[in-house]
């Protein structure tokens, strides 16, 4: 009887230690195959994060250089999405921020420092153009301006508005018209004209909404004023 017992417990053992051993063995195959899944996707999340490229201010395509301004604006849709002005990675204008409206939406900074001055836009279709006017005279010397329309910014403009606005370095002012899509940067006190403006008329055969063309849209790089 005695034999017999301990051969069962010599047995139990064996079976226990057997059990022990492939538990084992499979565990660390699984802990191999995990840790290397592991590794395997820390490898792949550095190389995608290695390749994702690199995002800049506003969102435009390239960095800008020392000592300028990055902006990127964005005229309205229709009479239905307002315009979108950015500059240094602020937004000053847009729908979200609810300070756009109707006409032509206006943005000031700082030419030396890019700090936001004001922002107000005028209702160049039911509006009064005066407002405007003595708005734009009243622009200091070395401010950005930037502008963009939304639904209609020409209606209400007279010759003299146009004429400050071509001060500020714009060419198509002069020939903005009735729901066309316009945007623009310039500043006050500029001698040349500004490379920094898109225009696209209203035309009904061309036009990508009912009664609106497309959205116009502009980006770049704006130099600091210098003393």
């Amino acid at each position: 009887m005695r034999v017999a017992g301990a051969a069962k417990l010599v047995v139990a053992v064996a079976v226990f230690l057997l059990t022990f051993y492939v538990i084992s063995q499979v565990f660390e195959i699984k802990m191999d195959a995990s840790l290397g899944n592991l590794f395997a996707r820390s490898a792949l999340d550095t190389a995608t994060r290695s390749t994702k490229p690199p995002r800049y201010k506003c969102g435009i395509s390239k960095a800008c250089p020392e000592k300028h301004f990055a902006f990127k604006m964005a005229s309205g849709a229709a009479n239905v999405v307002g315009p979108k002005i950015c500059l240094e990675d602020n937004v000053l204008m847009s729908g979200v921020k609810n300070n756009v409206g109707r006409g032509i939406n206006v943005a000031l900074a700082n030419g030396k420092t890019g700090e936001v001055l004001e922002t107000k836009y005028f209702d160049m279709w039911g509006g009064d153009v005066a407002p405007f006017i003595q708005f734009l005279k009243a622009i200091p010397d070395g401010t950005i301006v930037l502008m963009g329309t939304y639904d209609d910014g020409a209606t209400k403009l007279n010759d003299e508005a146009r004429r400050l606005i071509a001060e500020l370095g714009s060419t198509s002012i002069t020939s903005l018209g009735f729901r066309d899509n316009w945007v623009f940067c310039g500043g006050k006190g500029i001698k040349t004209k500004s490379p920094f403006e898109q225009h696209i008329k209203n035309n009904k055969d061309t036009n990508k909404y009912e009664g609106w063309p497309e959205v116009v849209e502009m980006e770049g790089c704006i130099p600091q004023k210098q003393d």
